[in-house]
């Protein structure tokens, strides 16, 4: 849609100052002068397509929201979180805690405020068209985890800690007593910017899972205020996307090669070798050399299974399941190795580890959104920025005794 100079410029002001950026901020993030941000967002200046790019990147939206042809209030983020989980009118069980977390983010927001911190804007999105197909769906989810995953410089190892790394991306994210039907919840709100919630009843391998597929929707969905994960809606095609992004994410191709070469496991019957000799070009003279492996030496079992599960902190199912996409199992394969699950995990319990998987944490449930705002809480009272008062109301909210709170800000 075309759109006049100061229709665009006012919406470049107000996704600005919505992102809680300063004009000399983004000027810094076009290498530009502040004059030339000022002179955009008063229309005297042309915006380049590469500037708008620029642009919509660090304010966390698509370059599409500045031609819209209306740009509204935003929605309440509980709104659009109750029409998300398709229950308008009700009292959920989760809504207060919801609540709470959601006064947490934005307490934090203004710490970062009053520390001059760059806003949670999150990685970059990406904007693709919305899948059409559950092949093309699965197709953009690995795709987008692959470039994740060079971005992130991850290489082909496993990920540590998953609520560890979408922190380290300027998203807020935390644990939460969820029904068993939701396994996690994208929220996304000026208020607070990005925000990941994941089932904190669910075993320690879902939960690993949860979090990469809400880190899916972050990466992918960012035009949605709310996204609930539920059981019912697990067909629909940016679900099925987020879970492809979540397996290629976590089990990435390489690693998993890497692996079962380690186990000299599922490669080929026949090893042949051939050496280049520039001494033959004219006459095309090869050196071959072969060998066979043992017979079955490079059949998949259950044990192999099982260890490649752990050593990618994923379901013994999760980690079949992505053999299967990765056509290294076929499906007589996949159905005998799917019956033997329960020896793989035996085989887990065994060496004490399967809890490494099928464990629940015992720690708080907020720890990660928690550690994030108290760092902040802190620094703010360590630079002046805030009272002993504050502190006081902050522990409330963090659920600290306040004289505890009040102790670490005096000792930092």
């Amino acid at each position: 849609m075309e759109i006049d100079q100061m229709t665009l410029a006012s919406r470049l002001k107000k996704a600005r100052i919505a992102a809680r950026f300063t004009q000399e901020q983004a000027g810094k993030a076009l290498e530009l002068p502040r004059t030339a941000i000022v002179q955009a967002e008063s229309g005297n200046r042309a915006v380049s397509t590469l500037e708008l790019a620029k642009l919509a990147q660090l304010y966390g939206q698509p370059i599409a929201s500045f031609f819209a042809e209306t740009s509204g209030p935003e929605e309440d983020l509980l709104v659009a979180l109750f029409r998300a989980a398709q229950v308008e009118g009700q009292d959920l069980p989760w809504h207060s805690e919801v609540s709470r977390y959601l006064g947490i983010c934005r307490a934090g927001v203004e710490l970062e405020h009053l520390l001059d911190r760059p806003p949670h804007i999150g990685p970059p999105s990406y904007d693709l068209t919305q899948p059409r197909s559950v092949m093309e769906a699965v197709e953009q989810g690995n795709t987008v985890a692959e470039h994740e995953r060079r971005r992130l410089s991850l290489g082909p190892n496993p990920i540590a800690d998953m609520s560890d790394l979408i922190t380290s991306q300027n998203i807020w994210a935390s644990g939460a007593d969820f029904p068993d039907n939701i396994s996690g919840m994208f929220l996304n709100h000026s208020s607070i910017g990005l925000f990941i919630l994941v089932n904190f009843g669910h075993p320690r391998a879902r939960k690993r899972f949860s979090y990469a597929h809400e880190y899916a929707h972050a990466l992918l969905d960012r035009h949605d205020s709310a996204i609930v994960s539920r059981h019912d809606n697990r067909r629909n095609l940016p679900e099925i996307r987020a879970n492809a992004f979540a397996a290629a994410f976590l089990l990435p191709h390489s690693g998993v090669w890497a692996f079962l070469n380690a186990r000299s496991k599922a490669g080929p019957s026949l090893i042949e070798q051939t050496v280049y000799d520039p001494a033959a070009e004219q006459n095309a003279e090869e050196v071959r050399g072969s060998r066979r492996a043992a017979p079955r030496s490079q059949v998949l079992t259950y044990e192999d299974i099982a260890a490649l599960a752990h050593h990618f902190g994923v379901s013994y199912q999760a980690a079949l399941f992505r053999l299967k996409s990765l056509s290294i199992v076929n499906d007589g394969e996949f159905a005998e190795l799917r019956d033997k699950e329960h020896f793989g995990k035996q085989f887990l319990d065994l060496l004490q580890v399967l809890v490494d998987l099928e464990g629940h944490d015992n720690r708080k449930p907020d720890r990660e959104i928690v550690s994030q705002v108290l760092h902040l809480a802190l620094e703010a009272f360590r630079q002046e920025e805030i009272s002993k008062g504050k502190l006081r109301d902050l522990s409330k909210l963090l659920n600290f005794p306040a004289v505890d709170l009040v102790m670490l800000a005096e000792a930092a």
